[in-house]
Order: structure tokens, then C-alpha cells, then sequence
């Protein structure tokens, strides 16, 4: 889910991934008057970290306040995204990485909800898997929504995008 914001995000903001860098395909571009890498890490999901890690080091990122980690979310309704400014790994192992390869959770996070598993399913094979035409319909509309809570990070702050996208469905 991570990935389709990026692109979501690279396609709002017209930037290229240029390069490989750091275990990472990555794009350089201005999103809302602000510099912006857009990292899409190729390790495995369970060490992204590694990359973010690198990639933080190499340009120098303030990771307390520059970084934003975008990933799925099975706590979360299909469709639904919520801003945090930090938190737990909440059993999430690419973030359960990039938290012991950073030394911290206080980084901007922007959930995408996918929904719980069914019984009897394999978490792994349902995240990987396809959604169900219902599901996909509300996936595709959260990823531009995800997109947009990053672009008002950027414009106006964490705090702004919390109070947008952390409501409650009705």
C-alpha cells in the first residue's frame, strides 16, 4: 500500500523515480514548496528499515521531523488512513524495522487501512493478496487521500493532517 502512495504521490507532484539508491528506487521533487525524496525501499518488507536507514544517513534526513513512513494497516477499515506523529511498531514488521534501524519511533507515520484478515487466511498471503472489488474500489480512493494528507504534512503540518484525515467514519 506504501508503494501505490508514493505513486499516487509521484504522480501529483510530477517526479520521477531517477535511480537506485541505498536498496531503494527513488525520486527527487518539490511537493507544497518543499524538497522531497520519494523512497519506495526494494529489501524485503521486514528490513526496510536498512534502507531508510541508509537513505536517512546518505542525505542527511532529520528523521524525528523529516521523515513521513507510509504502509498498510490491518487495525484499519479498507480505505481509511490516519495521521500519527509517532507510536509503536504495533506488530507492523517493516516498521518494527525501520524502528530498531533508526533507534526511535518518532517519525510521521500515514496508515492505510486494509482490513482484518479473514479467519483462517495467512496475514502474509492476505496482504499480498488482491482485495475484493468493494475493497479495491475503497483502496484506490484512500490512496490519493493518503497522497493529499502527505501534501498537507508538507504544507501545513502533521497537526493540520490529523485533524483532517483522523476522523471517525460515519
Amino acid at each position: 500500500m506504501g508503494f501505490r502512495v508514493i505513486e499516487a504521490l509521484a504522480e501529483r507532484y510530477r517526479i520521477a523515480a531517477e535511480s537506485e539508491q541505498c536498496k531503494a528506487v527513488v525520486g527527487k521533487g518539490m511537493a507544497e514548496g518543499t524538497r522531497v525524496l520519494l523512497a519506495q525501499p526494494q529489501t524485503y518488507m521486514n528490513n526496510s528499515g536498512e534502507s531508510i536507514r541508509a537513505l536517512s544517513d546518505y542525505y542527511k534526513i532529520d528523521t524525528k521531523k523529516e521523515l513521513i513512513v507510509i504502509y498498510d494497516d490491518i487495525s484499519l477499515p479498507p480505505g481509511t488512513i490516519r495521521v500519527r506523529e509517532r507510536g509503536s511498531a504495533g506488530g507492523h514488521n517493516g516498521l518494527k524495522s525501520i524502528i530498531a534501524c533508526l533507534g526511535h519511533d518518532e517519525f510521521l507515520r500515514v496508515r492505510v487501512g486494509i482490513g482484518e484478515k479473514p479467519p483462517q487466511w495467512d496475514l502474509a498471503d492476505y496482504v499480498l493478496g488482491q482485495p475484493s472489488e468493494d475493497d479495491r474500489k475503497l483502496l484506490e480512493e484512500a490512496f490519493d487521500k493518503a497522497a493529499a494528507a502527505v501534501g498537507l504534512i508538507l504544507s501545513d503540518g502533521a497537526m493540520a493532517a490529523m485533524n483532517r484525515y483522523n476522523t471517525k467514519n460515519k
